[in-house]
C-alpha cells in the first residue's frame, strides 16, 4: 500500500488497500472465521500465510484504517479489531465470494458461507455488519434476540466439513 494513491480514482484507491490477496483472506479470517489474536491468523490460515507477511498486512491494516491494535497488556496478546472501514469491506467480501461461487468450483466446504450470504441478500449481509459492530466496537445489536447471522455461518460451515 501506498502512501498516496496513483490517481484520485475511487476504484483505484479502493484496490491499493484491498487489492492485496493476502489482506483480504487476513480480513476473511477476522470477519468469517472470528480471529482476533495475530497467532489466531497464522494457524489458521488454510492459504499457509507466511509469519513477516502477515506481520507485514497486519501493520498495513492497521495504518489503512481497517483494523485498529490492542496494546498488549502483560500476559495477554494484542487482539485485532475491525474498524468502521473494516466492517464496510464486508459486502466487497461477499460480492467476491458470490463471483467465486458462480465461476469456481472450489470445495463445497469453503462454499457455504458465501453461499448463506449470497442466498440471504442485503438484509442478511448488514444483519452480519451489525453483529460486526457489536463483537469489534462494542455498539449494541438493535434486537439482541434475533438470530444472529454469525452463528448461522459457523453452524453451515462446521457441518459442512
Amino acid at each position: 500500500m501506498r502512501d498516496s494513491p496513483r490517481s484520485g480514482c475511487p476504484i483505484n484507491a479502493a484496490v491499493e488497500v484491498l487489492g492485496d490477496p493476502w489482506v483480504m483472506l487476513i480480513l476473511r479470517d477476522m470477519v468469517f472465521g472470528r480471529r482476533r489474536h495475530f497467532r489466531e491468523l497464522l494457524s489458521g490460515s488454510i492459504e499457509g500465510i507466511a509469519s513477516n507477511i502477515l506481520s507485514d498486512r497486519l501493520k498495513r491494516l492497521v495504518a489503512a484504517g481497517l483494523l485498529s491494535q490492542e496494546e498488549p497488556v502483560r500476559g495477554r496478546r494484542a487482539a485485532y479489531s475491525l474498524t468502521e472501514a473494516g466492517i464496510d469491506a464486508v459486502p466487497v467480501m461477499v460480492a467476491l465470494g458470490t463471483w467465486g461461487l458462480a465461476h469456481s468450483a472450489g470445495e463445497p466446504a469453503l462454499r457455504v458461507r458465501a453461499e448463506v450470504l449470497r442466498d440471504g441478500g442485503p438484509e442478511v449481509v448488514a444483519a452480519f455488519m451489525e453483529e460486526l459492530r457489536e463483537e469489534h466496537l462494542g455498539v449494541p445489536l438493535a434486537d439482541p434476540a434475533r438470530e444472529r447471522i454469525g452463528d448461522r455461518l459457523a453452524a453451515v460451515r462446521a457441518a459442512a466439513i
